[in-house]
Formats: structure tokens, sequence, C-alpha cells
């Protein structure tokens, strides 16, 4: 395929205490999440002035994106839009149509299928399409890349340098615990029309980093971060009634967990992880260290040029490089991962 811009889609995250509720107001429209959590949540901002660590983080990731594609002379314009906060995909889609683009290739700052994950960002960058009107670019999502080395590989050295910091005279009573952004019960099922694409990726990756950094100890792919109703059922345990258990339980000492459900150190990490389940582990008397995201890592910067290189037309085609074995293609079915039903409805 032959394109002419590069796009960085990522999340958003507010960057002055005044853009904390309408930030959050266009996370949670129609989702009807209480106002209760929408304020607990905001106060989690104020703790770090009302500034999200993940626009500086994305733009750490574009600056590295744009020297990796010169260094290796990919010749592709770099752009950056978010799904909930300034800049807004229709702003930079508006830009880059303004700027001459007309077909662009988008990578996602999320490695998973699933509606949340992977096809609500096709809809927001259809939905900045029809804002931009006439001459909006088209724009093509990369694949998934829960599997690819250059994801899976700094997971791994990460985990292990954690590993590090714990007392190896324990080793034996430690656990592995990997954390991913807890959804719906009945978006997981319909995440892909496989069902459970996203937990079944999640697996895969928890398997393959625990695999790389640890092999000789235990594991669990635990929840973090709900945001829903309390009547709708969510992904379960959560990060911190997993660590209650496990020191019930009696025969571990100390955890290592693992964010394998971010790409980056921003808010629902720092906060819950780091702030919430290291508490949670000081009063049961768990050893915690959390390991970090893979950020601006080398391999995964080199990563999002690999994907797209197996895009662009060459005499010599790029092979995927994968580590799993779940089925996966280059461009999501249009039945994929549906939207789902709202509460109430």
């Amino acid at each position: 395929m032959a394109y002419d811009a590069f796009l960085l889609v990522s999340f958003g995250g507010p960057e002055h205490p005044d853009d904390v509720l309408p930030f959050l107001a266009n996370v949670t429209r129609g989702r009807g999440v209480p106002p209760e959590r929408l304020a607990e949540v905001a106060e989690h901002y104020g703790h770090f002035g009302g500034v999200s660590p993940i626009n500086q983080q994305c733009r750490d990731l574009l600056a590295a994106i744009r020297a990796d594609f010169a260094d290796h002379e990919l010749d592709l314009p770099a752009y950056w839009g978010n799904r909930n906060w300034h800049p807004m995909l229709a702003d930079t889609l508006a830009t880059m149509r303004d700027d001459g683009v007309r077909h662009a290739v988008a990578f996602v700052t999320s490695a998973y299928g699933g509606y949340s994950s992977c096809r609500q960002y096709l809809e927001d960058i259809a939905a900045a399409r029809e804002a931009v009107g006439e001459g909006a670019p088209v724009v093509d999502k990369l694949r998934q890349f829960h599997d690819h080395p250059g994801f899976v590989e700094p997971h791994a050295d990460a985990v292990r340098a954690a590993l590090a910091t714990l007392d190896p005279g324990r080793r034996s009573g430690t656990r592995l615990v990997f954390t991913a952004h807890s959804i719906p019960v009945s978006m997981a099922a319909n995440a892909g029309p496989d069902g459970g694409r996203y937990t079944a990726q999640l697996q895969e990756t928890a398997a393959l980093v625990a695999g790389a950094a640890a092999p000789d100890l235990p594991w669990d792919l635990v929840w973090q971060s709900r945001s829903g109703p309390a009547h709708v059922p969510w992904l379960e345990p959560d990060v911190n009634d997993h660590l209650a258990a496990l020191a019930a339980a009696g025969d571990v000492t100390g955890v290592v967990v693992s964010p394998i459900g971010f790409v980056s150190d921003h808010l629902e990490v720092v906060w819950d992880l780091d702030n919430e389940a290291a508490a949670t582990a000081r009063k049961l008397g768990l050893d915690y260290a959390r390991a970090a995201t893979p950020g601006t890592d080398s391999r995964f910067v080199a990563m999002v040029r690999e994907l797209v290189s197996e895009r662009l037309d060459t005499t010599i085609p790029v092979a995927p490089r994968r580590l799993g074995t779940l089925r996966n293609w280059d461009s999501c079915p249009g039945h994929c991962c549906p939207v789902p039903a709202r509460p109430g409805r």
C-alpha cells in the first residue's frame, strides 16, 4: 500500500486542572458511570496537579518514532491525535488534509483486540474523518501487536529488573501478577469473531513475558481500573482483591506487578499500581515491585516501524514478527469487536 503519512493515535489526557472534568466527560459519555466515580477519578488527577502523564509520553514516543523513521530512511511525516483530549483526532486530520496528506497509516497505543481497545478507535477515526469532511485523509489502522517481540521483550526485561529489587532469598515465595484494564464481562465475551479475544491475547502476552523473564515463578492475570456502574459485571479479580487473597493463602511473600495491558506509565498505572496496589501490599506485609512499561524503549519504537513496513509496497515483503500462536489479521474484519450494549438497554 502507498501511504503518505503516519498517525499516532492515543487516548489523551488532561494537562491542566481545568481540563480534568471535561476530559472525564468525554471519556465516559453514554456509559452510565456514576458521578461519585467521576469525582473519585478526578481526585486522582488532583494528586498530579491535574496533569496526566500520557500526553507527554505520546510526545516522547512521537519524537522517538520520527528519529527512528529518519534513521531507517522511512520518509513519512508523523502526526498525533487523541480520542478524548487535545490534540483531538478531527483537528489533527484537518491539519493533515491541509498539508496534502491523502492516505495515512495509524498506530494506536493499545496492543489488544476488543471494543474499547481497538474497534472504538476505528469509530473515532471514522467520526473524525466525517467531521473534517471533503478531503479528509483515509486512515488505515495497523494490526494488534500483543505478541510482537518489540512489545513482549521490554515487558520481560522490566519484570526481571523489578525482581532484582526484591530479596533473592525470598524468591520461592514471589509471584508475578500481570494487570490490564478491566472491562465489562459482556464486552470481553464479544471481543472478536471467535469471542474472548481481549482476555485470550492478554493471557498469551502474560505467558510470553513470564516465560522469558521468570519461568520458575507462578503468575496470574488480574484486572485494574474498573470504572463502570456497580450493577454491571466486570472482569475480576481486581488487583487489590487478588493481593489480599495471595496474602491470605500464606505461601506468597512478595509480588512483582507487571501492567502488560499498557504501553506507558500513564495515570492508571502510577495511581492504581504505584499508589493503591502498593499500599495494599504494604498493609498485607507483601514485598512489592512494579515493573515498567515499554514507553520509548528502542525495541518498542522499532516495532512501530516494523508494523508500518509490513503494510508498505516493497520489492521484499516484510514478514510479521510474532511470538504467539493466536489467530491474527492485518486488518480487522467488519464484524470484529461489536459495540457493547449500554447500561439500561
